[in-house]
């Protein structure tokens, strides 16, 4: 909830007081935090004893939890495709 509240904080700040020509420099800030939170977890991780196993174990459900939606995925796209532009042509 406290996530929640301080993006609506941002946004507000953002819509009604944050000057046009400071844009660019909010854009370089948010890339080098977002790269020092990668980072910061990337230690978190990295500081567990058994991350290597518990990775492997999560990689595969991973896997098979992305391959299917991706594949499904595809498979409609292209059968509506098929159909729609079909009756596109002619």
């Amino acid at each position: 909830m406290l996530i929640l509240i301080l993006m609506a904080v941002g946004v507000l700040i953002g819509l009604k007081w944050f000057p046009e020509r400071y844009a660019k420099v909010n854009s370089r800030l948010q890339l080098v935090c977002t790269g020092f939170l990668i980072f910061c977890m990337g230690v978190s991780l990295g500081r567990k004893e058994n991350f290597l196993q518990d990775l492997l174990a999560l990689g595969w459900q991973s896997f098979v939890f992305a391959f299917i939606p991706i594949v499904l995925s595809v498979l409609a796209v292209y059968a509506l495709s098929r159909i729609f532009l079909e009756k596109k042509k002619q």
